[in-house]
């Protein structure tokens, strides 16, 4: 019973250490996208990788709301960690 504890407690740990990078929507995979990103799963985050290939990058981060799927709630969750290029954070409302 204590091995099991432990082994929960450094599951739990271990998960609280990994968090969430910002991450480039103009460059990154949909898979990173959804890795990073609250309230975007692998198949919005394939809309929104589908939408850059056919339109090109994004150039302000509240352009995201023209893939389906996308709201500004979203948006405004994520803000903070919504890329537009390497190292550049949005902080626009």
């Amino acid at each position: 019973m204590k091995l099991f504890l432990v082994l929960m407690l450094s599951a739990l740990l271990m998960g609280i250490a990994w968090a969430a990078e910002p991450v480039n929507v103009n460059a990154a995979s949909a898979e990173e996208i959804a890795a990073n990103l609250k309230g975007i799963g692998l198949s919005k985050a394939q809309l929104i990788v589908e939408y850059r290939e056919a339109n090109g990058s994004f150039l302000h981060v509240d352009e995201l709301v023209k893939v389906k799927g996308i709201g500004v709630k979203t948006i405004d969750n994520n803000r903070g960690m919504i890329l537009l290029e390497d190292g550049q954070v949005s902080t626009d409302n």
